[in-house]
């Protein structure tokens, strides 16, 4: 948990909270900040199964699966191929218009292309490529402000994500061992779900199970199973959607979900009968799934 990544703070809550419910359970567990000697910590602490709470770049981009691989320890969650994917928002967007999964239409951009015109009707939004929690994402309503948002993408990724709001309701849904669990309605004032939104104050209301018929409920769920198995991952994934009358959008994909007071994952599994401390020992029963 911990890390270097600007999600640093967030990591260490979800990781804390992990902790707790395994100790909770009887689980012999210990907490390992990355952004220290890791490797030795853990050799020193006899680690047999890491516990990835990492959030952001060097733990949720397959950097740390890699090196937990080659130190032949068992992780939680995506491997490294699924996690570098899933990661960079443009390459998910490639992949699932492959795969027919619904996305929003979009451009990417790279350095040098920043002060390309784009042909598409505003509102927009801009995402840096890799990043988590909202980090550096803005709403562009008109043109005259596209460039500062895509200027402000630009210092946190080089790779720029700019592609068409979409209208409606926010959903997420989990997916736990390859079952879609309950879909949660995310309601804001500001109808942006952003980083302060998410770890700080919360929603304004969470719904769950969200309020969709039984077919648009299950249409969202087959949504997210199917993106997981369109990017291979596994564990513990979620999949953020957004739309309305039928028509959803996959948003992002998370292979590494907070675990906070405030986090998707707990209200998805909740929404099934899954308490917090239960989800954590089903997480933790994946461990070495994603390296195969």
């Amino acid at each position: 948990m911990g890390g270097r990544s600007a999600e640093r703070d967030v990591s260490l809550v979800t990781g804390n909270s992990i902790c707790s419910a395994l100790l909770e359970r009887d689980v012999d567990a210990v907490t390992v900040d990355t952004a220290g000697d890791w490797r030795s910590e853990m050799l020193r602490k006899k680690v047999d199964v890491a516990f990835i709470a990492l959030h952001g770049r060097g733990g949720e981009d397959g950097t740390i699966q890699g090196a937990l691989e080659l130190m032949d320890i068992p992780y939680t969650g995506s491997g490294v191929l699924a996690s570098a994917l899933a990661m960079d928002k443009i390459q998910t967007k490639r992949i699932l218009d492959a795969c027919g999964i619904p996305t929003a239409p979009y451009v990417s951009m790279g350095p040098g292309d920043y002060d390309h015109e784009i042909n598409m009707p505003f509102p927009v939004v801009v995402k840096p490529s890799r990043e988590g929690s909202t980090i550096g994402i803005s709403i562009v309503r008109e043109k005259g402000t596209l460039k500062k948002a895509i200027r402000d993408a630009a210092r946190h990724d080089p790779y720029v994500l700019i592609e068409s709001f979409v209208p409606g309701e926010e959903y997420t849904v989990g997916i736990l061992n390859g079952k879609p669990l309950a879909v949660v309605q995310i309601v804001t004032a500001n109808g942006f779900y952003d980083y302060e939104t998410k770890y700080v104050t919360g929603a304004d209301e969470y719904r769950v199970p969200a309020p969709l018929d039984p077919e648009m409920t299950e249409l969202v769920r087959s949504t997210g199973l199917e993106t997981s198995h369109a990017l291979r991952c596994s564990g513990a994934v979620r999949v953020d959607l957004r739309g309305q009358d039928g028509n959803f959008k996959v948003l992002e994909v998370n292979t590494i979900p907070g675990m906070t007071p405030t986090s998707l994952l707990p209200k998805s599994a909740q929404g099934m009968g899954i308490d917090f401390q239960s989800l954590v020992l089903e997480m933790l029963k994946t461990a070495g799934e994603g390296s195969k």
